[in-house]
């Protein structure tokens, strides 16, 4: 790990270009127009980024669909495709503190954070992913002697995909990389508040091989161009990872276009539960992890902690003295554990929902209201609000943000009714040393993924996404490549 002056002096010798990347390079926007990117820890201008919006991208998506039905990518050989891949992971690990400190300047993101997860984890997501191009099958179906059905996996062929900030880089290959590696061709909306590592990456690609405009990326904001690739009629698939409010707006937008699929990961509000039994140090430090961890700003953030009562007392103190090990300050700063909300509006949200907490009836043990001082960055407190109960808004609601609610519980059965009191279904996390009552508990929570004596595990291997509110198909593992690809039939009388 590089000292916190290395980490300063490699931010401060970065080229940041917050061009459009289309058909191989970059370009303003049509329009010319540009927003700012801001540092979030210093309030400073990193660079002005185009502002794409619908007529830059119709020219993305003709392009992609001209390169797409060119068979360039989508009919290349796979071992050629994999080794494309490949060697652009290849490259995003020779270029990873640069990766790293592109978020960490964008977002907020603790340099460690980066360092430890994010850019390690971007990279085995294009390598496990590019393993498989040459390793999935097709299938024969059990038909009579007298005909063969063949059933194909084929490339859908444009992909629009909208990224969200709290994970730039990640998300980004968390979506692009199975769209790509099925053979399609990506158009990608990173989110304005977060941009750069992902039209750094677009550049790589091209480096690596890729052909000019299988991957095209145009920052901008989601009412302009997230919309109009949305309502694109030549757009065939949608990937969006963001708010449960803008996934039913897209939904929407497909609908009214050309009913394209569209696959939502969408808002979590994530429950914590915690039994008598449960080793208390490890809940505790996995309880604290589980909110506070990226500035709590986390789809599968557990912020609501529900505990048994018979030893809340004796948990609520270790998670207090756990919640002292994250210390706010300078990300690039690698004993920093907690950087800034990653602007002024996602900090008034917090100050909102910490207020009304209080309002509610909530007692803070820690942290409370942010203290914000013009100039010297978004930052929150880790806070933690107790006597909290279902029916309070700031338990009810996605605060996006280091706000933890703490509520008891006093029978199995009370604990699965409390966690299940949501309209979102993301993740859920489960602490006991009972194997039956792990078996039994994650069986009915009802979310896309539980972890027992964990929280937030999981490589490339495991799918990664949620239920009801919190959107549909999966990211990452096999379950991936359905998302991008069409299953054809061809049968044959014989």
């Amino acid at each position: 790990m590089k000292t916190y002056s290395e980490w300063q002096a490699l931010s401060e010798s970065l080229t940041l270009n917050g061009q459009a990347f289309i058909n191989g390079q970059f370009q303003p926007a049509v329009s010319g127009e540009t927003f700012q990117s801001i540092n979030p820890t210093t309030e400073q201008l990193l660079t002005d980024v185009a502002s794409c919006d619908a007529a830059d991208v119709d020219i993305a998506v003709a392009n992609a669909r001209e390169v797409f039905k060119s068979g360039v990518w989508s009919e290349m050989h796979p071992r050629q495709r994999k080794q494309i891949i490949l060697k652009w992971a290849d490259l995003i690990e020779q270029h990873k503190d640069e990766f790293a400190v592109l978020d960490t300047l964008d977002m907020g993101k603790s340099i460690s954070e980066m360092v430890n997860i994010d850019v390690p984890d971007a990279i085995d997501c294009f390598r496990w992913t590019a393993e498989c191009i040459d390793k999935v099958y097709g299938e024969i179906a059990p038909t009579g002697n007298d005909t063969l059905a063949m059933i194909h996996h084929e490339p859908v062929g444009v992909v629009g995909a909208i990224t969200p900030w709290n994970y730039p880089l990640l998300m980004v290959s968390w979506k692009i990389a199975p769209a790509l590696a099925a053979g399609n061709c990506v158009v990608l909306k990173p989110s304005e508040k977060a941009p750069l590592s992902a039209l750094r990456l677009a550049e790589l690609a091209i480096e690596a091989g890729m052909p000019a405009g299988v991957l095209n990326v145009l920052p901008g904001f989601g009412h302009t161009a997230g919309k109009a690739l949305a309502l694109h009629m030549d757009v065939n698939v949608l990937a969006f990872t963001g708010s449960t409010r803008v996934a039913g707006m897209l939904m929407a937008y497909a609908g009214e276009s050309n009913m394209k699929r569209v696959w939502l990961e969408a808002g979590g509000k994530s429950p914590n539960l915690v039994f008598a039994d449960a080793d208390i140090k490890k809940a505790a430090a996995g309880a604290a992890s589980a909110i506070f961890a990226n500035q709590g700003e986390v789809c599968i953030a557990c912020s609501r902690l529900y505990v048994e009562k018979s030893i809340k007392e004796e948990f609520v103190a270790a998670l207090i003295e756990e919640a002292a090990r994250f210390r706010t300050g300078d990300p690039l700063d690698p004993a920093t554990t907690m950087g800034p909300m990653v602007d002024g509006a996602q900090l008034a949200t917090v100050e909102r929902y910490v207020r009304s907490a209080q309002e509610e009836g909530g007692n803070v043990l820690v942290g409370g209201l942010p203290e914000y001082e013009e100039g010297k960055g978004f930052f929150a407190k880790p806070t933690i609000v107790d006597n909290a109960h279902n029916g309070m808004t700031f338990v009810k609601e996605e605060i996006f943000g280091p706000v933890l609610a703490v509520c008891e519980f006093e029978t199995e059965e009370e604990a699965i009714e409390l966690a299940n009191d949501s309209i979102y279904g993301l993740g859920a996390a489960v602490w006991t040393q009972n194997l039956s009552r792990a078996h039994r508990v994650s069986r009915k929570i009802e979310s896309g993924m539980v972890w027992v004596n964990t929280w937030g595990e999981g490589d490339t291997t495991v799918p990664f996404g949620g239920v009801k509110a919190s959107g549909n198909g999966r990211d990452k593992s096999l379950h991936a490549l359905e998302k991008y690809t069409d299953i054809k039939n061809v049968l044959i009388r014989l």
